[in-house]
């Protein structure tokens, strides 16, 4: 009897294994180039080799379908399909929702803005001085001239004549001597010879040096603000601006735990970058490889850039629903042996990966 417990219990056992192995495995996935590339019905990319070579090696049986990400993600969670080969970042929120097998890419976030333009560039240069502060400064500056030549002309016209000449010309003589020493330029051309003059000349020299220099550094200070303002080299520059990221993905949560006010989400990273190229946004945030890749192979975005920016860094890989730990254990076994092989640095320089 217990002979032919045994045997049963064993034929149901091969025949359970036989129906798993059996089915075909929904396999989903998105645009993500250059880890997902869709050349017309040919899917290429760094993702879908290795995929291939997976389920090569395990003899297993799929079927690809597209997705768009959010649904995508929706579905590994529920179980609809089996697996997402698409780059998954491994966050603690996912992992409460599904399975990762290891992980075999790390990258991070970088920011894209759009170029700044030389009319641009130029025009930000003068709000520097076009200004209320600098406006203010220099019709102060032109009062100074004024008064202190004024006063240079009273005190000098008759004991000075052939240098403060009388009426009109004179007045003349005092602006261009109260001009030229506030400027501490000293042509020599014209010198009071009087005491109060002299004493004139004294406070217009140091009291001139003075509001000159505070003038000159509110000028740099408000030059330097803008170039900031127009060129932000952090992400938190960006936290009261305009921003776009995909939709349910690592940076999106990322940013709003930062603080980010405004978030635009996006369903994929073309129509993101078009809404930055247009102005519609101020930045795109989202992983450094897939954004390089889209701006580089799109010369309709030729005015974007990436800025020299890394942040939160991501461990890339494929997400299964909690029900598949069997299946996500041999995958993530079998992805170990390929990126420990010399052909895995081959394929990561074939797609440009191997500099991240």
């Amino acid at each position: 009897m217990k002979i032919l417990c045994s045997v049963f219990l064993l034929f149901i056992s091969y025949t359970v294994n036989s129906q798993t192995n059996d089915k075909k495995i929904l396999v989903g996935y998105t645009s993500a180039a250059p880890f997902i590339v869709e050349n017309g019905k040919n899917i290429e990319g760094l993702n879908m080799w290795l995929w291939k070579r997976v389920a090569n090696d395990l003899n297993l049986d799929y079927e690809l379908v597209s997705m768009e990400f959010s649904s995508m993600l929706d579905s590994v969670r529920s179980g609809g399909i089996d697996l997402s080969i698409n780059p998954l970042t491994i966050t603690s929120q996912r992992s409460k929702d599904m399975e990762f097998t290891h992980s075999f890419y790390a990258s991070n976030t970088t920011i894209a803005i759009a170029e700044v333009s030389s009319f641009d560039k130029f025009k930000i240069f003068l709000s520097g001085f076009l200004n209320v502060g600098f406006l203010s400064g220099l019709l102060i500056l032109l009062f100074i001239i004024f008064l202190f030549g004024v006063l240079g002309w009273l005190f000098e016209r008759k004991m000075n004549p052939d240098v403060f000449r009388p009426g009109k010309r004179g007045l003349w003589d005092g602006m261009w001597w109260s001009a030229v020493t506030l400027t501490t330029v000293g042509y020599g051309d014209k010198a009071p010879v009087t005491k109060l003059g002299k004493v004139t000349a004294l406070v217009l020299m140091f009291g001139g040096l003075l509001f000159i220099s505070g003038l000159t550094a509110s000028i740099a200070s408000s030059l330097t603000v803008d170039q900031l303002t127009n060129n932000p080299d952090g992400f938190n520059e960006f936290k009261d601006r305009v921003v776009g990221t995909i939709v349910n993905s690592g940076t999106e949560h990322f940013l709003s735990e930062h603080f980010f006010k405004n978030i635009n989400t996006y369903p994929n990273v073309p129509s993101g970058l078009k809404d930055l190229d247009k102005g519609k946004i101020n930045a795109f945030m989202y992983d450094e490889p897939i954004l390089k890749y889209a701006i580089q192979k799109d010369s309709t975005l030729s005015n974007l850039e990436l800025l020299p920016v890394k942040f939160d860094i991501q461990f890339y890989a494929f997400g299964l629903p909690k029900t598949h730990i069997e299946l996500e254990q041999r995958i993530s076994q079998r992805i170990l042996e390929i990126v420990e092989t010399e052909e895995w640095d081959i394929v990561l320089n074939e797609y440009g990966l191997a500099e991240f």
